[in-house]
């Protein structure tokens, strides 16, 4: 997934500079071990056929380090004109995801999702209003019922999150910069300014593709991650947390997390809900607590029944019959813990507002203590 920050960085070095290069090598690569199944061919929540992902990165002086990262569930063609059945859940409520009435309500979740900056929610809402409206004009404007799902997590330790530095045209530009492909992970998008564990955390994904004899579906994850303490962190079922005790960043804080759950197995808006619950236990795998002040809100959708249009006709469905959802909830735990180690794992050491610095994951650390306790898996060593 190539990164609109650098295009931006070309042609209006205003708006943003380069992300950082991404790591050469990912947690699974490393030889973190991860449970529940095997990984589609990009590990990433754009292995779900159809499914795109576009993220702009803002970094500006010593101050401004925030973005946008945008999920296309049917891509830029059919953003918003086929809807998706989907669920939503809220782990702990103290952040926002805009739309969620509506999805709760209509089973529908319709248009893109995007993920910023808690102050930053509003504009990318009505951003994401103009950019239906140019793209499809009047008409087409008035087929979408404009309720846009918009979330956020808090990043005023590295960023001047008052200073609203997110406008309408890094929306856009995210849009039209969507892929399918390979996805930036850490600080990049609106994962920018983002610490997890009280290492630089940010934007993650990862996949599951379930076996041919439960399908053959693809489960895939996109997390905005900024939340936890650090000696709650576990990799690998270690606490490596209570080891790595170097640049604490803070006394007390929960921060927060968003999580996307995307598949194509077909499946209905009770069991997308289902799907968002259990992407919760993902989290829980990595050390979550969901503190009080944390929001840990999850949203998960189907891309399948694609042709299944609201109307006065009679909707024909096709769905999975509960008992075989198992396979889709292993799936979506195990693609949740990886997703949130994958953001953590591209990380890298980020000065900010005031001077604030957060460090990367020391990898090297991790992988020492993981393979002192027989948990490294074999031939990476």
């Amino acid at each position: 997934m190539r990164n609109i920050a650098v295009l931006l960085a070309f042609l209006c070095p205003a708006l943003s500079t380069a992300a950082e290069p991404a790591p050469p090598v990912r947690a699974r690569e490393a030889g973190v071990p991860f449970e529940f199944g095997s990984p589609g061919p990009l590990n990433a929540i754009t292995d779900v056929p159809g499914l795109e992902v576009g993220q702009v990165t803002i970094v500006e002086g010593d101050a401004v380090r925030t973005g946008v990262t945008v999920v296309l569930p049917r891509g830029r063609g059919d953003a918003g004109l086929k809807p998706c059945l989907g669920g939503y859940f809220s782990l702990n409520g103290n952040g926002e995801m805009t739309g969620m009435h509506w999805l709760e309500e209509s089973g529908w979740l319709e248009g893109p999702v995007a993920i910023t900056n808690t102050n930053s929610v509003g504009v990318v809402r009505d951003a994401v209003i103009a950019w239906s409206a140019r793209k499809w004009g009047a008409k087409g404007y008035q087929e979408i019922w404009s309720l846009p799902v918009v979330a956020e997590t808090w990043d005023g330790y590295l960023n001047d999150i008052y200073g609203q530095h997110v406008r309408a045209e890094h929306l856009y530009a995210a849009i039209e910069d969507a892929r399918s492909g390979p996805v930036a992970e850490g600080g990049v998008g609106g994962g920018t300014g983002m610490i997890c564990y009280e290492f630089k955390g940010g934007i993650g994904t990862a996949s599951r593709r379930l076996a041919e004899k439960d399908g053959g579906y693809f489960v895939g994850v996109l997390v905005q991650s900024n939340f936890g303490r650090r000696h709650q962190l576990l990799i690998g079922g270690l606490p490596v947390g209570l080891e790595l005790r170097d640049d604490l960043v803070y006394s007390k804080k929960d921060g927060s997390v968003i999580v996307v759950v995307a598949t194509n197995a077909p499946i209905l808006p009770h069991q997308a809900k289902r799907l968002a619950r259990r992407a919760a236990l993902g989290l829980s795998r990595t050390g979550s607590a969901a503190g009080d002040s944390s929001g840990d809100l999850l949203v998960a959708f189907s891309t399948a029944n694609a042709n299944a249009t609201e109307g006065d006709q009679t909707l024909s469905l096709e769905a999975l019959p509960n008992p075989r959802m198992n396979a889709l909830f292993e799936a979506t735990v195990g693609a949740t813990a990886e997703a949130v180690i994958n953001a953590l794992w591209a990380g890298r050491t980020t000065t900010g507002k005031d001077g604030h610095r957060v460090s990367g994951l020391p990898t090297d650390k991790v992988r020492e203590i993981l393979s002192r306790h027989g948990r490294l898996a074999s031939g990476k060593s």
